[in-house]
């Protein structure tokens, strides 16, 4: 991988996270360059972001599929890689809730192995009411429980 290629973008500070969810790398998860393939990174967000709800004493995400008004619906999602994972390394991956907007929650990723960052990553919420499709403020629940929890507030948006 060329470092120099993301090396002039700021990376993340691990100081701004509170939560972490460590996570042990399983042989299938790495590729035929035995580092953790790519794509396996979303799933560990996606596994991240369940424990972060959990953490923050929030579970509605978790018990709401299809039983609520609204839902919150992925439309972005992005990593950005500064180093490899490999077999059996036991990560930790940071999440928090970076930006809140009306409608839309971005959720923050780092993932580091010790000292060493090893990707950036993003994804973008949008809370949908599940009978029209359309997006509808945040539950005030959840806003709560978030700006509670969080180290560094959101930005608004």
């Amino acid at each position: 991988m060329d470092a120099s290629r993301s090396a002039d973008k700021p990376r993340i500070n691990r100081e701004d996270f509170r939560f972490f969810h460590p996570l042990r790398v399983r042989w299938a998860e790495v590729d035929g360059q035995k580092v953790v393939f790519n794509v396996n990174y979303y799933l560990y967000f996606d596994v991240t972001v369940t424990e972060y709800w959990r953490a923050v004493g929030f579970l509605e995400p978790l018990d709401m599929a299809g039983s609520h008004e609204s839902e919150l619906y992925v439309v972005k999602s992005s990593a950005e890689f500064h180093g490899s994972a490999r077999y059996d390394d036991v990560i930790d991956i940071g999440c928090r809730a970076a930006v809140m907007g009306r409608s839309s929650l971005r959720m923050s990723f780092g993932v580091w192995l010790g000292d060493q960052h090893l990707t950036t990553g993003e994804i973008v919420y949008v809370n949908v009411d599940t009978r029209n499709g359309k997006a509808v403020p945040l539950q005030d629940a959840m806003k709560k429980c978030v700006l509670a929890y969080e180290k560094v507030a959101p930005a608004k948006q």
